[in-house]
């Protein structure tokens, strides 16, 4: 068996994985590694990988079924792909911090995205473990968010991507596809078990049964939380380079420092009910 090597990026957050070719049949056993890096360290980094879009498809099938999320662009031919194509991305909702999806029933369980093209400087992805985050609070903070749930609600970034263009029906189609969502504020991991937060700014998440004064003290705090550095990793993107992470128990956000344009191509792996 050929071992993997694996690079952590932190020592909370994130590896680079060498020794495996993404646009190459793969053993049980380098997959098996391969999991067990994202359960690990859930947010991985696959370098020099000149793979085709078929090829990213098929490496997000062995995770899961893949789809392309609502409201979202994708290239033409390829409709299980997202397509990001980005010159201004201040503002966009990526430029903050977020997880995927969440006015889902079932977010997604992974992203695994690739550059097509790329700006001259800037434009890297930061993310945070929210599990670790979840852990620094005190007793006293995790005794009280315990059994709280959050509504997410589309409605503030549907308005976003209506005005970029981005969206393929009107403002209140969508809002009747997507009615708000109730999710715990602490998700337990299926895989590892771990405790996290799952919240997300992106989509005015709400402290389901605190009244708005605690909603306006509280919700700001947790939001703020993520912004922690020790909670955190980076990612510089290059060309043939592949990087996934786990929706389920990571925030990210896009640092929005570029004004050029950056294409990326975006496998969305589906998940299942937060618990």
């Amino acid at each position: 068996m050929t071992e993997l090597e694996i690079r952590p990026l932190t020592p909370v957050l994130g590896a680079e994985i060498h020794g495996v070719d993404l646009g190459s049949p793969m053993s049980d056993s380098t997959f098996g590694q391969i999991e067990k890096a994202f359960l690990d360290h859930m947010v991985l980094v696959f370098r020099g990988q000149d793979i085709t879009p078929e090829q990213h498809l098929d490496f997000g099938r062995k995770f899961g079924e893949v789809y392309c999320p609502a409201m979202s662009a994708f290239p033409p031919d390829y409709p299980e792909i997202m397509l990001l194509d980005t010159t201004t991305p201040k503002g966009a909702g990526a430029d903050r911090w977020h997880c995927d999806a969440t006015f889902m029933t079932e977010p997604p369980m992974a992203s695994i995205l690739r550059p097509l093209r790329l700006p001259g400087e800037g434009g890297d992805t930061c993310f945070a473990n929210m599990a670790a985050a979840y852990e620094a609070l005190s007793p006293a903070m995790r005794s009280l968010l315990e059994g709280l749930e959050a509504e997410h609600d589309l409605s503030g970034q549907l308005r976003v991507s209506l005005d970029r263009g981005i969206s393929p029906d009107d403002y209140e189609t969508l809002l009747k596809r997507w009615p708000p969502v109730r999710h715990p504020v602490v998700r337990t991991h299926p895989g590892s078990g771990r405790k996290s937060l799952f919240l997300n700014g992106n989509t005015g998440s709400l402290l389901v049964g605190l009244s708005d004064a605690e909603n306006d003290l509280l919700l700001p705090f947790l939001l703020d939380h993520v912004r922690a550095p020790e909670f955190q990793c980076r990612i510089r993107w290059e060309l043939d380079c592949v990087a996934m992470w786990d929706n389920r128990c990571t925030q990210h956000c896009g640092v929005p420092d570029f004004d050029e344009r950056r294409i990326m191509h975006r496998v969305t792996v589906a998940g299942d009910k937060p618990r």
